[in-house]
C-alpha cells in the first residue's frame, strides 16, 4: 500500500490508568470515557473483594448486612466492593468480566484489585488465576494497602499472615496464568524522619515476590465519607503537601529498591488524588497539575505509572461527581479539565514508532498489551480545517483510531467512525499532513488461548483500510 507504513505503540515516559468503579462509584462504560478524555489508558482499574467463606458471599456487604450501627465504610464482616463472581464455582459472565472486556476491546489492559480472604485454599486461587488467563497482560493488586487496619483481611489476619498470604497468591497465580503480573501495595514511607517503611519486618519478603511496586497517596482525603462532613478541625480527613507526597512517594521506591538487593522494579501509585471534600474543587486541580508538573520537570524516570482515583465518584473523589438526582450522570469537576491537559502531554503519551517493512492487504496486527502494539499509519492532507472528516469500513473489525491526538474506537458492526471531534479543540489554522493510526486490540477482549503464544498475544488480519471521506466546505452553501 502506497505510502502506509507500519507503527509500533511502546510505552510512555509516565503511563496513566484510571480507576472505574469502587465503593464509592458505578463502572462508568469506556465510550462514555473515551469520549470525555480523547484517549485509552494504559489500564483501567477495577475494585473487588473475594470472600467465598463468608456467610452472605456472593452479595454485596453493604446489602446483605445492613445495619443501622454502621458508621465507617469498612465497618461490614467484609470489604464493600463489588463481589468478584468467577472464582471456585463461580463463572466469568459477570462481573468484572464484562467489563475486562470492554475495557480490552478499548484498547487497555486490566487493573484489578482484588482483596482476598487469606484463609481461601489454593484452589481458589488457581480458580482466579484460570479465570484470568484469556485477558492477556492482567495488573493484579491483592489485598492493598495491607499495612493498613480498615480492610477486613488485617482485621481477621495478623500482618504476618497478610504478608505471607501475598507471597503465596502471588506465587500460585502466577504460576497457573503467566500473564497476570502482580502489585504489592503497602503504606511504603509514610514518616520522613524514618528510614525504614511501615511493617518492614513483615512486608520485606512481599517486594521481590511482587512483580510491581505500589503505594497509595492522597494528598488530602476524606476517610470519613460519607458518614460525616469534614469540617475544619475535624479528625476524620487530613491534607498534606504535594512535595511531602512526592518525596515519600520517591524514598518508598529507594526503600523497596533496597529490599530487593539493588534491583529496582516498577514503582507506581496505584491511587492518585486529592480529596475535593477537604481542598475544594479547585485546589484539588490544582494540586493534581502540580504533582504531574513535577514529575515531568525532575524527568522522574524511577516512577513508572500513576492510577488516578477515579473518573466517576459519589464523593468529590471523582473526575466527575455522580449527579445525586440520577446516578447514571457524572457532574464533570475542574480536574477533569485540568487531568485531560496532563494526559496529553508528551510524557504522558505512548510513544510511536515507525517500523521498516512494506504494507500488503491483508496485514495482521499484533496486539500484546497496551504498551506493545503493531498497528498501520495512513497519511492524509488537509488544505484546510475540515466541515467532514469521517472514516468508512466495509468489513466487521474491533479498532482504535488515532487522528490529530483524539482517538476514537471501532466496534465490529460499525459501519462510519466521524473523526471531526479531532479538530474541535485543535483546529488547523492551513494546510496539514498528518496520519489517521490503526491499531486492532481483541475483537472479543479476550484472547485466543488456543492460537500459539495467544496467552500474551492477540493477531487480527485487517482485510482492508478505511475509506476516508475529508471535506471542507458545507454540502450545501
Amino acid at each position: 500500500m502506497e505510502n502506509v507504513y507500519r507503527i509500533h505503540m511502546g510505552k510512555a515516559r509516565c503511563a496513566v490508568d484510571l480507576g472505574d468503579g469502587s465503593e464509592r462509584g458505578e463502572y462508568v462504560n469506556q465510550d462514555y470515557i473515551l469520549g470525555k478524555l480523547g484517549r485509552p489508558h494504559r489500564s483501567i482499574s477495577l475494585m473487588y473483594c473475594y470472600y467465598p467463606l463468608d456467610e452472605g458471599w456472593p452479595g454485596r456487604a453493604s446489602v446483605v448486612h445492613a445495619s443501622p450501627d454502621i458508621s465507617f465504610a469498612w465497618d461490614f464482616p467484609y470489604d464493600d466492593y463489588f463481589t468478584y463472581k468467577g472464582g471456585l464455582g463461580g463463572n466469568t459472565d459477570g462481573e468484572p468480566f464484562q467489563y475486562m472486556r470492554e475495557i480490552r476491546q478499548h484498547g487497555q489492559d486490566v487493573s484489578l484489585t482484588l482483596t482476598i480472604d487469606p484463609h481461601v485454599t489454593d484452589e481458589h486461587l488457581i480458580a482466579i488465576a484460570n479465570d484470568l488467563r484469556p485477558f492477556g497482560r492482567v495488573f493484579l493488586r491483592i489485598n492493598h494497602e495491607a499495612t493498613g487496619n480498615w480492610f477486613s483481611f488485617n482485621k481477621r489476619c495478623t500482618y504476618q499472615e497478610v504478608a505471607d498470604f501475598f507471597v503465596r497468591a502471588s506465587r500460585v497465580i502466577k504460576e497457573h496464568a503467566p500473564n497476570v503480573q502482580t502489585i504489592i501495595c503497602i503504606g511504603g514511607i509514610e514518616d520522613l524522619s524514618k528510614e525504614e517503611m511501615e511493617k518492614e519486618a513483615e512486608f520485606a519478603q512481599t517486594i521481590p515476590a511482587a512483580d510491581i511496586w505500589s503505594v497509595d497517596k492522597y494528598m488530602a482525603l476524606h476517610w470519613g465519607w460519607p458518614y460525616d462532613v469534614a469540617e475544619h478541625g475535624g479528625d476524620t480527613h487530613s491534607r498534606g503537601t504535594v512535595a511531602d507526597t512526592y518525596e515519600k512517594t520517591k524514598r518508598s521506591f529507594e526503600r523497596f529498591r533496597y529490599l530487593n538487593g539493588g534491583t529496582p522494579k516498577p514503582m507506581t501509585m496505584a491511587e492518585f488524588n486529592a480529596d475535593g471534600d477537604v481542598t475544594g474543587p479547585y485546589e484539588q486541580a490544582d494540586m493534581v497539575r502540580e504533582f504531574c508538573d513535577k514529575l515531568e520537570q525532575e524527568q522522574a524516570d524511577w516512577f513508572s505509572a500513576f492510577t488516578f482515583y477515579q473518573f466517576r465518584d459519589r464523593g468529590r473523589l471523582g473526575l466527575e461527581i455522580e449527579d445525586p438526582n440520577n446516578s447514571e450522570v457524572g457532574i464533570a469537576q475542574p480536574v477533569l479539565d485540568t487531568y485531560k491537559e496532563i494526559i496529553h502531554r508528551d510524557w504522558f503519551r505512548p510513544q510511536m514508532e515507525k517500523q521498516e517493512g512494506e504494507v500488503q492487504l491483508p496485514v495482521t496486527l499484533r496486539w500484546t498489551n497496551s504498551e506493545d502494539a503493531e498497528g498501520l499509519a495512513m497519511p492524509l492532507h488537509f488544505e484546510k480545517n475540515p466541515t467532514f472528516c469521517e472514516a468508512v469500513f466495509e468489513k466487521d473489525s474491533n479498532l482504535m483510531l488515532e487522528l490529530n491526538g483524539r482517538w476514537f474506537y471501532k466496534a465490529p458492526g460499525t459501519k462510519t467512525v466521524d473523526m471531526m471531534a479531532a479538530f474541535f479543540e485543535k483546529p488547523l489554522d492551513g494546510p496539514a499532513d498528518m496520519t489517521l493510526k490503526i491499531f486492532a486490540p481483541p475483537t472479543t477482549g479476550e484472547n485466543d488461548l488456543s492460537a500459539e503464544d495467544g496467552l500474551f498475544h492477540c493477531d487480527t488480519v485487517l482485510h482492508e483500510l478505511p475509506k476516508v471521506r475529508i471535506r471542507f466546505a458545507p454540502v450545501e452553501a
